[in-house]
Order: structure tokens, then C-alpha cells, then sequence
């Protein structure tokens, strides 16, 4: 007779068991997209914490709830247990899912709502059963970290000991070895100082479970650096790159060195992006495989229509800081011209030719940066690429040309990207009939996230006079 399998709850409780395990640590996801954490004992936990939650206080969580309405559930999701090697005592971490606690429903600001009812709503298309995706989060180390802003004076400094601007610096002694701006990627050490500690980022999240497929410095000089993941269904890729931060935060801390996920800490190098891979599945089947252009079915075709039609207003969440709009300036690195190609790294959507697998077959989306909630940012992904296949929108023909080197006469014609976070938003709230379907967004979470970068960032950024402008105008 069969051995009957073991649930994901009995498997959590026995791992908490065998290894003696001190505590449990609940990891869910804010508005905005920051993880929030609270701890229990493992002797306050059992097969009922993944019926009944554990209630908190949702009043104190960015763009939550009010005061007089403030009480809340999580829920952990046993599937996503993982041994945590960043807390002292051994602890066991969970990522859980919000609830309303009157009515044990799921909250519908809760960001992996969200990305769970986009699961749910492509499988009722019938067009596939799975979405993939791959992101690759550029991020920033730096040895040292400095800001400041007061009423009367606002700074802020970064150091690396790769920057380039350390070449005259005593360092006692200064042994150079920094790559040149704009040339780090990649040669090797000693002037990649950091492939060590990407190393060991690595090994941490191997050991974690989540498959690792390279790791490389980038572009920018001071640190500038890329691991990949291996593509993931959506709610997957979701958890795993919230679980990719935290790993590569922490271990850089503990190394003694700090990392940010902000895309242009630095002028006049590049910033950090992260280039959204993404395919749909039916049946185990690739369905972005076919006879067009770049080997592509029209179905592909179709979902970067979607993609390109909608992208202004998806900025709003995978490009969804002020800084953002500090990388995505047109002439620069970034791609900010709103069509496809092949091979092209100046497009927005990009079909990679690495290989001729029809498995391989995916687009990249290529504007988006880390600084993203993916859970927001994959849905708004899909449901514009969905939107794009059920309305057969076309991309129109594809620009195979180095869009850094077309003359502006050709460039008029190519649309580019919102210039700043206000302009994003302004789209969204102009074009979002499409993050309704399936009730994965709602009205209320699109004019709530609005109404947040609004009040929250926009218009405080608006207010702060900037250091650069008392070198242009203090002398007016």
C-alpha cells in the first residue's frame, strides 16, 4: 500500500521538531513593498497557526489600515518555510498572507493577494495555466552610507573601495584596482573586488533551496553587482526575490559592507534595473514558440503589444520610486523608448536569442528596477501582456536599430516612457481598466497606491529643495 504523503503543515511541524527549532518568524509584505517580520515562540505554534493566524496591528503598516479598524490576521503559507541563517537562535521563517479578521477573507491590499488572484485569474482565460517569471535585481554594495535632510541642509555620500573616484584617495595604501565608470562589467579580480561575497551569497541561497544560475559584477563602478535566479511560476519568482533581498542585505552586512536595491545611487554611472523575463505555459507546454519574428507565435506578439500599449501606466508599479526617473533618462543607459526587437538591449521589450529551445522563448520587459513590489509588479506585467492576447493588440514592426544611434527625426515616432513617478501615476489612473480584470486589482488599491506615492513621495520630493540646485541658482 502506498505510504500517504506528508502535508506541507505536517512537514513544517516536524522540521520544527527534528531540528529543535527556538522560534518562528512571520514574513509578509507591506503596501509599498518592504517585508514586515514578528516572532513567536515555537511553543506558541502548531497545526492550528496555519488555520487560526496570528493577529497585528494594521493600523502601523504603510498604506493599511485606519486606526479604529486596525486589528489583523497572517496566515502562514506552509509551503514557503525556510530555515533563516541571518537570527541567532534557530529559527524557523514563514511568508504569510494577510486576512480581515471579522471575516477570515484575504485583505485585497495585501500585495500577494493580489499576485494569487492574478494566478487564479489567468487559469479562468483558458489562454494558459502558467506565467514564468525571471527577474534580474541589480543592486548596489557600498562600504559606507550617508544621508541627511533637515530644514535647513540636505546631503547625502556613498564609498566603495571599487569606486573610481577613490583612485587619489589614501587608503593606506591605496592599491587601485577600481573599475573604470561605466566598464565593471565584468573583468575579473582583483578588480572585482566583490566576486567573493557574491560567492557567498550564492551558497546561502543554494543552501535555501532557490536555484541560483549566475552571478557577475555590473556595469557601474562602486560595487555595482547582478545575481540570476532561475525563472519561477509568478507567486514563486514573487517570494523568492523578497527572499533574494534579504539574503543579499544580510549577508553583505554581516561582511561588513551594505547593499541597496535603490536604482541610481550614483551620478553619471548606471543604475540598477531589473529586466523582467516572462512566458506563458499551458499543459506543460511553452505557448511564446512559433513561425513570426524572433521565432515568436503571435500569441508572444500579442502579449508585448499589451506590454508596450500599457507600459506608461505599469511604470507606476514596476518603476515605482522617484529615483526610478533618475535611471530611465532618454540618451542614457536605460531603455525608455517603448518598442521590440531581437538581441537589442535599447528596446523595451527584448526577445533574448540565447537559445533555439522553444522553452526557452520568453520576453523581457526591461524598463522595471528592484526598487519594485513583485507581487504588484508581475501581475500588472501579465494582465497587460493578457490584455494585448485577448484584444490581439499589435506591437507594430519591430526596431532592430541601436536606438542610442537613430536620429531624432526617426525617434519621434518611437513613444518613450513616463519621465517621472507623478507622470506614471497620472497614467495609471488614466489606463487601469486592464488591472481589473479578474478582480486582481481593484479600484481601491489603484487610487490607494496613487493617492500613497502621491502624498507620501511625489509631492514631499516636490517641497525639498535638491544640493544641485544651489550650484545653478544660488548666485541668481
Amino acid at each position: 500500500m502506498a505510504k500517504p504523503k506528508t502535508s506541507p503543515v505536517d512537514k513544517v511541524l516536524d522540521f520544527v521538531k527534528s531540528k529543535k527549532i527556538k522560534f518562528i518568524d512571520f514574513k509578509f509584505m507591506d503596501f509599498p513593498g518592504q517585508w514586515q517580520h514578528f516572532t513567536v515562540p515555537a511553543t506558541e505554534f502548531d497545526a492550528k497557526s496555519f488555520e487560526n493566524g496570528f493577529g497585528f496591528d494594521g493600523s502601523s503598516i504603510r498604506g493599511w489600515k485606519a486606526i479604529n479598524e486596525s486589528d489583523m490576521l497572517i496566515i502562514p503559507d506552509a509551503e514557503t518555510m525556510f530555515f533563516d541563517p541571518f537570527i541567532q537562535a534557530p529559527t524557523v521563517s514563514l511568508i504569510c498572507d494577510v486576512y480581515e479578521p471579522a471575516t477570515k477573507e484575504k485583505y485585497s491590499r495585501c500585495p500577494r493577494n493580489i499576485a494569487q488572484k492574478a494566478v487564479a485569474y489567468l487559469k479562468s482565460t483558458g489562454i494558459a495555466d502558467t506565467v514564468y517569471f525571471g527577474p534580474e535585481a541589480e543592486f548596489f554594495v557600498f562600504d559606507d552610507v550617508r544621508f541627511d535632510t533637515t530644514p535647513n541642509s540636505s546631503f547625502y555620500f556613498v564609498d566603495s573601495v571599487e569606486g573610481r573616484w577613490n583612485t587619489g584617495t589614501d587608503e593606506g595604501p591605496n592599491l587601485q584596482y577600481k573599475p573604470r565608470y561605466k566598464e565593471g562589467y565584468f573583468p575579473v579580480p582583483p578588480t572585482d573586488a566583490l566576486n567573493d561575497l557574491r560567492n557567498e551569497m550564492c551558497e546561502v541561497l543554494l543552501d535555501m533551496g532557490i536555484p541560483v544560475e549566475a552571478q557577475h559584477h555590473e556595469v557601474a563602478t562602486g560595487g555595482q553587482c547582478e545575481i540570476d535566479l532561475r525563472f519561477q511560476p509568478l507567486l514563486t519568482a514573487a517570494d523568492q526575490l523578497l527572499i533574494f533581498k534579504y539574503v543579499v542585505k544580510n549577508t553583505a552586512k554581516r561582511n561588513g559592507k551594505t547593499v541597496t536595491y535603490m536604482p541610481k545611487p550614483i551620478q553619471g554611472d548606471n543604475g540598477s534595473g531589473m529586466h523582467v523575463h516572462s512566458s506563458l505555459w499551458k499543459n506543460g507546454k511553452p505557448l511564446f514558440a512559433g513561425g513570426g519574428y524572433a521565432g515568436l507565435s503571435d500569441m508572444a506578439l500579442y502579449y508585448i503589444g499589451g506590454i508596450l500599449k500599457h507600459a506608461p501606466a505599469l511604470l507606476a508599479f514596476t518603476n515605482p520610486t522617484t529615483n526610478s526617473y533618475k535611471r530611465l533618462v532618454p540618451g542614457f543607459e536605460a531603455p525608455v523608448r517603448l518598442a521590440y526587437s531581437q538581441r537589442n538591449r535599447s528596446a523595451a521589450c527584448r526577445i533574448p536569442m540565447y537559445s533555439a529551445s522553444p522553452k526557452a522563448k520568453r520576453v523581457e520587459f526591461r524598463c522595471p528596477d528592484p526598487s519594485a513590489n513583485p507581487y504588484l509588479a508581475f501581475s500588472a506585467i501579465m494582465l497587460a501582456g493578457l490584455d494585448g492576447i485577448i484584444n490581439r493588440i499589435d506591437p507594430g514592426d519591430p526596431l532592430d536599430k541601436d536606438i542610442y544611434d537613430m536620429p531624432a527625426e526617426e525617434l519621434a515616432n518611437v513613444p518613450e516612457t513616463p519621465g517621472s513617478l507623478e507622470a506614471a501615476l497620472k497614467e495609471l489612473a488614466e489606463d487601469h481598466e486592464f488591472l481589473l480584470k479578474g478582480d486582481v486589482f481593484t479600484e481601491d488599491v489603484i487610487q490607494t497606491w496613487i493617492n500613497y506615492k502621491m502624498t507620501k513621495e511625489v509631492k514631499p520630493m516636490a517641497l525639498q529643495p535638491h544640493p544641485f540646485e544651489f550650484s545653478m541658482y544660488y548666485d541668481v
